[in-house]
């Protein structure tokens, strides 16, 4: 697996495929289909997270299910317009894949390092326990002048370092990519559940 990657946005991940692939879109072509990859977290618990792969890279016809495969891509994102609003949808474009036999124990399953700048002020927060929490949203450049746009959250002394960080600000993050449920209030009567996507940072560098 020695293709080049675009430097400012890596992801390695290693799981178990965990749905059939969805078609998502066609460019001059070449077929982009969407499945899921459970990723085992340290505690006993899993994220789910969404994929996009290239019809040239496996047989999406193919069920592939229960299936162990290392990948290696990028964090992307879009805006899907839903109800007179833009939603921003996150999924790991693969650039690589190679099945593999079970993860043993101790391998890093899921890596990502970030080279961006951040877009929006930082939201510190403390939880009702006092455990320090700061959000980021963390601009990437893509070649031909497009960008991704990544939620980032850090904790404890990161979160407190973050807090001050400047919008424009130039910013290196290492971590890991989370899925998060949550609750959509749509209507006074109507509640959705929905997953959240972004990176849990466990070491980030201010470049100004």
């Amino acid at each position: 697996m020695t293709d080049k990657v675009i430097e400012n946005n890596q992801v390695t991940m290693m799981g178990e495929i965990a749905s059939d692939f969805t078609f998502s879109h066609e460019i001059f072509g070449e077929g982009f289909y969407m499945v899921d990859l459970k990723v085992k977290r340290l505690s006993d618990s899993s994220d789910i997270i969404p994929l996009m792969i290239s019809d040239r890279l496996v047989n999406v016809k193919e069920n592939y299910e229960g299936s162990n495969v290392c990948v290696i891509g990028q964090f992307r994102s879009y805006n899907r317009h839903e109800e007179k609003k833009n939603r921003l949808v996150l999924s790991v474009f693969v650039r690589e894949i190679e099945f593999v036999e079970e993860t043993g124990e101790g391998t890093k399953t899921n890596q990502i390092f970030l080279d961006g700048y951040i877009c929006k002020p930082p939201v510190y927060r403390k939880t009702p326990l006092g455990r320090e929490i700061a959000d980021l949203l963390v601009a990437v450049n893509r070649p031909y002048g497009k960008s991704d746009y990544i939620p980032c959250i850090c904790w404890g002394r990161n979160a407190r370092f973050a807090a001050d960080f400047t919008v424009g600000g130039h910013i290196q993050i290492w971590g890991r990519i989370q899925s998060r449920e949550y609750v959509k209030k749509i209507s006074e009567e109507e509640m959705e559940k929905r997953v959240a996507y972004e990176v849990s940072v466990s070491k980030l560098e201010y470049l100004e």
